[in-house]
């Protein structure tokens, strides 16, 4: 059946969502600070209205915010969402968090009737507005349940991987291994260049060799063509590999690796990149070694 789905948070993963659920066949609302975005999605067929106005009849709720400060705001805030909905609708918390906030999210909007889905997302624009997102998700059985009809229209692969938090868990260890990955991909492209290596050469060679991975091949283009439009910011790093090193410290867990790549995205962000699209990075391996990338001077 279709559901009276509301998106919150527009950005480039939230739009594609969006987009997915209303192609589904669902009526879709979209939110965001941004009013242009919001616009744009209901001249894709949105369905109109105001937040407050149209909570009691929603079933399901995608939050697609930044973190867990925003998760807070849009679920317990002043105008928080939760104690408007009807019980038995879903709420979706798509940001990473670290699982004990996912634990007591989960917990307080259980308080309100409204059911939890830790749902941490994984694919990238492209595969959510192909409605093929990867969901780590985690939750109750009826969480799942009254979830249902939304997973299917926006992905192509859902793991259940038992209660809320676990869901985070895993996309912490994703993050950690696709942070690295990046940082990685810009440390030998750079290092490549050293070598007479050009950038182009290396996406060709590397992505049929051991050495790839699909980060390096999704984010390594992006230094060929001297493009930068953020896909993933530079500042999602410093988020997400943070979360990662807190969880670490709080189980007595040593990530080297992942402390070396989250200096590296600082170090960007530093260099007043952290707006740029990840694959910036390369640019603080270029400057130490005095190298030109595509595109620059």
């Amino acid at each position: 059946m279709p559901h009276r789905t509301a998106v919150i948070g527009l950005g480039s993963m939230g739009y594609g969502i969006a987009q997915s659920a209303l192609r589904a066949g669902h009526e879709t609302y979209g939110f965001d600070v941004n009013e242009d975005r919001c616009r744009a999605f209901l001249a894709e067929g949105g369905r109109p209205g105001a937040l407050p106005e149209v909570a009691e009849y929603l079933d399901a709720v995608i939050v697609v915010v930044l973190n867990a400060a925003q998760t807070e705001e849009v679920l317990f805030g002043p105008a928080g969402i939760v104690p408007a909905l009807k019980p038995g609708a879903v709420i979706l918390s798509c940001a990473t968090v670290a699982p004990d906030v996912a634990r007591d999210l989960a917990r307080r909007t259980s308080d309100h009737g409204v059911h939890y889905l830790d749902a941490p997302i994984s694919g990238g624009a492209v595969k959510a507005a192909a409605g093929e997102l990867t969901i780590m998700a985690a939750g109750s059985a009826e969480a799942f349940s009254a979830a249902r009809a939304t997973l299917d229209a926006i992905s192509e692969t859902v793991f259940e991987l038992g209660e809320a938090g676990a869901g985070s868990a895993m996309k912490a260890v994703n993050q950690l291994l696709a942070g690295v990955h990046i940082a990685s991909m810009a440390e030998a492209l750079t290092f490549g260049m050293t070598q007479g290596v050009a950038p182009e050469t290396f996406v060709e060679v590397i992505s049929k060799c051991a050495g790839t991975s699909w980060m390096l091949e999704n984010r390594a283009p992006h230094i060929v063509a001297g493009d930068y439009t953020p896909h993933s910011a530079v500042n999602i790093w410093l988020k997400d590999l943070g979360i990662v090193l807190d969880i670490a410290k709080t189980g007595q867990f040593s990530a080297p690796l992942t402390a070396v790549a989250l200096q590296q995205f600082v170090a960007a962000a530093g260099q007043g990149l952290g707006g740029e699209d990840d694959a910036a990075v390369a640019k603080v391996y270029a400057r130490n070694a005095g190298l030109a990338l595509p595109g620059e001077a």
